[in-house]
């Protein structure tokens, strides 16, 4: 049975990981629903079913298109096989609960996110509008925090650091990233958001500084941080109690 539900989740998560690529290259354009059917940036060619099987499609083509052999970016079936193996990696985390529900929301965003800034450097409004009730709604009667003051707290505080980061640095952090932020609060609560703030930071530090060395990445060239939030908030969601928890009992407290 267990092996069962991991298979579908594998699954699940591919095809909606193929979906996540769709919203995030066409949300920001605004041409979400306007152009149903996928079509090769290059060729403007549209895509045939075979085509279109995740991940395996892109194996099966050796990441070129069909018809104009172009390179298809690996961004596609990078994320696909994310989602398909954080699907999974939450079940075995949290097993049959309900904040399964807020992990595979929160993991579909985050998806998204990584589209969206890695090619347009941007986290819409749109986006964080649309899953902010569903985050809200489940923090607040599904699987509530301990106390209800932790939601709109977390939320103050990832809004607030993040602004007060934005305006000493002039723009050096950008709205979408604020308001990401005040959302991932809310979801998080105050101790994990800092937390993913910190995580965040780091990876972005550490990758950020091993680009600049190797030559992908000039000095003061702007980057997308959304994937470092990406890969911080994982970390801190599901390991931050634990890692709060470490750092206390080594410390003495």
């Amino acid at each position: 049975m267990e092996l069962f539900i991991i298979l579908y989740l594998a699954v699940l998560g591919l095809c909606l990981g193929s979906f996540y690529n769709v919203v995030g290259l066409r949300l920001p354009n605004g041409n979400l629903f306007t152009r149903a059917r996928s079509y090769c940036p290059s060729c403007d060619r549209t895509l045939a079913a075979q085509d279109l099987y995740p991940l395996f499609s892109y194996l099966f083509l050796k990441g070129k298109c069909r018809s104009c052999q172009a390179p298809i970016s690996p961004l596609y079936p990078l994320i696909e096989l994310s989602t398909a193996t954080l699907f999974v990696f939450a079940f075995w985390q949290i097993g049959f609960d309900l904040e399964l529900l807020v992990a595979f929301l929160l993991i579909s965003l985050l998806m998204i996110i990584i589209v969206t800034d890695i090619r347009y450097m941007l986290i819409p409004n749109k986006l964080l509008l649309f899953f902010s009730p569903f985050f809200i709604g489940l923090r607040m009667f599904v699987v509530p925090f301990e106390h209800w003051w932790e939601l709109p707290l977390g939320a103050a505080v990832g809004f607030g650091l993040l602004l007060l980061i934005a305006i000493i640095s002039k723009g050096g952090m950008g709205g979408g990233d604020v308001k990401l932020f005040a959302l991932l609060g809310a979801i998080l609560g105050f101790e994990l958001v800092l937390l993913a703030f910190m995580f965040s930071c780091f990876f972005g530090a550490a990758i950020g500084g091993v680009l600049m060395l190797t030559g992908k990445v000039k000095r003061k060239q702007p980057i997308p941080f959304g994937p470092f939030i990406v890969l911080g908030t994982l970390l801190s969601y599901f390991y931050g109690h634990d890692l709060i928890v470490w750092y206390l009992h080594i410390s003495g407290f």
